[in-house]
């Protein structure tokens, strides 16, 4: 297994400067070519995708988990429209940041390169295999994915029918390159391979991720935990508080921009509470709060700190009544994972306030956490929602997949 991947790996550095070096007009032909051929092979995707689905049904994945799994037409469609989207996007390489001429004549220009290979290690959603090889395309990247087990078919799919094209363009066809062993241990040995991998990105749970943080020996950008929150404010228009919570909860429960907890300011608990938990239990949702949360309503279940300090990806929401804005960023600070986080008020020194002192990658004044999405910020995509700080946060587009070179130009200059 070791000298397998290992060699999976050193295939892919031999050729990264191949892709680093491509020019824009033919990584748009390669692009294009992929979104045409997700489409033509969508009947083989969807059968393999059902295999994947079938597993995960005897292993009794939950429903919203089995959504982020499942693939269908029109998924597959808007896979490849994602991919024409990425190929419409400015390339970044070259790009030059900064430029300006010295007192001794040399001229230092800052541009935008490629970071290498990248490594993308994920579970559940094979999506996130299109949008990775498009994105590191684009980029000028190599990339090297190890998708999750409950996905090895569906993903398996989807890259051999895309390595086609990279054979249709005369590329190597180790740009992209799928660890297909599903024992975790290819997930370790991956981490260990800094010769050749530059930097990994893992989506996926908390447990992946902190896996990945204490083993890997390349550089790691922490993605996707979400413990998210909505607090909802004494001044709050009820009506759109009543919305932001549904949204933000309900839509796609099993994302990492969903929330995880609500917040509400006890001066409006009496009129709010007491709705949302009714329409939130006729959406299936099963709510917990803390000891003043239970009673505004019945069938509420009890919140500890575990729960409080939970990403569930499932339709469970737990609730706590704070005193004033102060005690909801203190309990925002103690349990969220700096990834979104919403407020919901009439009041605009309270909605500033919340904006400058809560640490997140993104904090929302009366809209719902679930706009933390690079297509939805007008970035055409993402490669992942960063919680971190170096050297990127928030949603990851193709600027964020770079890094930076120095050139300079002189004519005899010695120091």
């Amino acid at each position: 297994m070791l000298e397998r991947i290992t060699e999976q790996a050193k295939a892919t550095r031999a050729v990264a400067d191949v892709l680093a070096n491509l020019s824009t007009a033919k990584k748009n032909e390669l692009l294009l070519k992929m979104a045409d051929k997700l489409e033509a092979a969508c009947d083989y995707i969807l059968q393999e995708n059902q295999k994947d689905l079938a597993t995960a049904h005897e292993k009794g994945i939950s429903p919203s988990m089995m959504d982020r799994l499942r693939l269908t037409a029109e998924r597959i469609h808007a896979m490849a429209e994602g991919v024409r989207q990425v190929a419409g996007l400015n390339d970044p390489i070259g790009e030059i940041l900064s430029g300006k001429s010295l007192p001794n004549g040399l001229v230092v220009k800052k541009i935008r390169v490629p970071l290498g290979v990248i490594g993308m290690i994920y579970e559940s959603r094979p999506n996130v295999t299109v949008d990775a090889i498009a994105l590191c395309i684009k980029s000028g990247n190599a990339v090297i994915l190890r998708g999750g087990s409950e996905a090895i078919h569906s993903n398996l799919a989807i890259v051999n029918s895309l390595l086609e094209c990279l054979e249709e363009c005369n590329l190597p066809k180790a740009l992209v390159n799928f660890i297909d062993i599903t024992d975790r241990q290819a997930v370790n040995i991956m981490l260990k391979l800094n010769k050749y991998i530059d930097v990994i990105i893992p989506r996926g749970g908390a447990g992946l991720i902190q896996t990945v943080i204490e083993n890997s020996t390349i550089p790691v950008i922490e993605t996707g935990v979400g413990v998210c929150h909505v607090f909802v404010d004494e001044s709050a228009d009820v009506d759109m508080a009543v919305k932001i919570v549904l949204n933000a909860k309900v839509s796609r429960p099993a994302v990492c921009n969903s929330a995880e907890t609500l917040l509400v300011h006890k001066n409006i608990a009496e009129e709010f509470l007491p709705r949302i938990i009714t329409e939130l239990q006729n959406k299936q949702v099963r709510v917990q709060g803390c000891a003043q949360t239970t009673a505004y309503g019945d069938g509420i279940f009890p919140a500890t700190d575990e729960e409080f300090s939970r990403e569930n990806l499932d339709l469970i929401l737990s609730i706590k009544v704070v005193e004033d804005i102060g005690e909801a960023m203190a309990h925002i600070a103690r349990f969220g994972t700096k990834h979104s986080e919403a407020i919901v008020t009439k009041n605009y020194d309270n909605a500033k306030a919340f904006q400058k002192q809560v640490d997140a990658a993104v904090v929302f004044v009366n809209a719902s956490t679930r706009f933390t999405d690079g297509f939805e910020f007008g970035f055409g995509a993402e490669i992942g929602i960063s919680t971190q700080k170096l050297h990127a946060r928030g949603p990851m587009g193709l600027p964020e997949m770079t890094s930076i070179k120095y050139i300079v130009d002189g004519d005899g200059q010695i120091r």
